[in-house]
């Protein structure tokens, strides 16, 4: 029941310095030390879309669900401070699946010194449905955005791409310390996370900022897992095309001045490497080439919530 659920949450839930007043009334009080400029993400995660939850352990869908919000967080290069959870959960073995999902929250919580604050519960007969609202601070040279990236500047990444649906897409870790790091130490001019697919956000953020990218085909970092989801599919896709399409990477992918991209690919500053991929360019669209060859148009392929 509910009730049961909630006292065990306030049980569980961590005190925290920032949560002044946490799960029981009906809103959470912060203290947020000071913070000024506050940035906001939800994401809502549904069974048989974003997990299947008859084949994974339900911990991996809490922190899949936390995870994605940090993700959106690191693109802007904000600092995570608090959270809230709001879940609809299918009526038979609720109970215990919320305890589940957020066993695996805290955890990842904990890691990235975000307060959790409550949240709501419901129950129906449908799929579970979960939804973390994540609330973070700019930092002192203030958000990362979509609309900075500018022609001539590089297109550099963190990680690797593809094959994400093969255990990458539960288990990711979102790239927050990377991003405050670089945000801190160098110049940048733009950022957006890779959740959709490689080339689908990239060209977000390319139409944001009004320009165009090209992809140099050769260097994208791909993953062992796209060369291993290519051989199973056997659909005649390559690890290429699902280092591009497949989405839920969540690794970073950021605009930078090319003086500046040469020091960050130089000094190598993450535990996670760095590559260049590619270029802004004054013409709109987005490109591909390879090797010395002329520059082709790329359509961007990627997951997008399709409705009517």
């Amino acid at each position: 029941m509910e009730r049961e659920f909630i006292a065990w949450l306030r049980q569980r839930l961590p005190g925290h310095p920032r949560l002044r007043l946490g799960p029981g009334d009906d809103a959470a009080v912060l203290s947020m030390a000071g913070v000024e400029d506050c940035v906001l993400t939800v994401d809502l995660l549904t069974d048989r879309v974003d997990f299947e939850l008859e084949r994974v352990d339900p911990r991996r869908v809490g922190r899949k669900a936390l995870a994605v919000n940090l993700s959106d967080l690191a693109a802007m290069a904000a600092r995570p401070l608090a959270a809230v959870a709001a879940v609809a959960l299918p009526r038979q073995g609720g109970g215990e699946l919320a305890r589940q999902l957020y066993e695996g929250m805290l955890p990842l919580a904990a890691e990235y010194d975000v307060a959790m604050a409550g949240g709501d519960t419901n129950s129906w007969d449908g799929p579970l449905v979960l939804s973390v609202t994540l609330l973070g601070a700019v930092t002192a040279r203030g958000p990362l955005r979509r609309s900075g990236a500018r022609p001539g500047d590089r297109i550099l990444v963190t990680g690797s791409f593809g094959g994400s649906i093969l255990g990458k897409h539960l288990d990711f870790q979102p790239r927050v310390r990377e991003a405050l790091l670089l945000n801190g130490r160098y110049e940048l001019h733009a950022g957006i996370d890779a959740s959709d697919g490689l080339s689908t956000d990239l060209a977000h953020l390319a139409e944001e900022s009004r320009c165009g990218a090209v992809i140099q085909r050769e260097l994208v970092p791909l993953s062992p897992a796209a060369a291993e989801l290519a051989a199973q599919l056997v659909d005649g896709s390559t690890a290429w095309d699902h280092a591009l399409g497949d989405g839920e990477d969540f690794e970073l992918i950021l605009a930078v001045p090319p003086q500046e991209a040469e020091r960050m690919l130089a000094e190598q500053p993450l535990a996670v490497p760095l590559a260049a991929i590619g270029e802004f360019i004054p013409e709109p669209g987005l490109w591909q080439r390879e090797g010395d060859g002329l520059r082709q148009p790329l359509t961007p392929s990627g997951w997008e919530h399709r409705f009517s």
